[in-house]
């Protein structure tokens, strides 16, 4: 079996251009990840939202999709819609983290992704992380923007149940929104899980990793890899 994952995985940086982008993008894999590897330490950067209800909302859902893991939460205050204009800020915040410690594991935002401050953070992350793995998570919206990814997480059903719970229960502010509702989260989940061989999963995109192959020995935890 070819594991993409670290063999060890101590820390994970999660990166969102908005408050929900980073639960609705990895939501279920957070759960699995924070469960399989207990006392991880997760650090989330936020671009957008401070000082207000979504901040609120954002720091609340990340400690309920990351049981068990040691948590730390920056929100900025850069406008919404405007992240491009304020970039030197995003990239400096970006730099501050990377002067904090080596994760084994990032995750954000993809670069083909046609929201304008998605797309800015996903270009800025490997500037600052050029050598680790980075998993890009897709957000389903209106413009029409999905990629064929190229990584998988299969979720078990009662993951995808609860993630969906987690999002109803932690963001009400984004209740209204039109995408925002459990036949599109489980229908995002079903379509990638049939490209998997599972019933439901999250699904990433890649851009450059190395691979390094080991023979199971049946206690592996649970990790992106090719399918059986």
């Amino acid at each position: 079996m070819l594991n993409l994952l670290p063999e060890r995985l101590d820390r994970i940086l999660l990166l969102g251009a908005h408050c929900d982008d980073i639960a609705i993008g990895a939501g279920g894999s957070l759960l699995e990840l924070c469960r399989a590897y207990p006392g991880v330490h997760v650090t989330a950067l936020v671009l957008t939202g401070a000082g207000s209800l979504r901040e609120e909302e954002e720091r609340a859902a990340l400690a309920a999709f990351c049981p068990g893991a040691h948590l730390d939460v920056v929100v900025m205050d850069l406008p919404d819609g405007r992240v491009p204009q304020h970039w030197e800020r995003a990239k400096l915040a970006l730099e501050d983290l990377r002067t904090r410690g080596e994760p084994d594991l990032v995750i954000g935002p993809s670069p083909h992704d046609a929201h304008q401050d998605h797309r800015t953070l996903a270009q800025m992350i490997p500037t600052a992380y050029r050598d680790h793995l980075t998993l890009g998570y897709e957000i389903l919206k209106w413009e029409g923007d999905l990629d064929q990814p190229t990584a998988y997480l299969p979720l078990a059903e009662p993951v995808l149940s609860e993630k969906i719970a987690k999002l109803n229960e932690h963001y009400g502010s984004q209740r209204d929104r039109t995408w925002f509702d459990d036949e599109t989260f489980r229908g995002i989940a079903r379509v990638r899980g049939v490209q998997c061989h599972a019933r439901y999963a999250e699904a990433f995109h890649v851009q450059k990793l190395t691979l390094s192959v080991a023979p199971m020995t049946g206690s592996e935890p649970a990790g992106f890899g090719t399918a059986p």
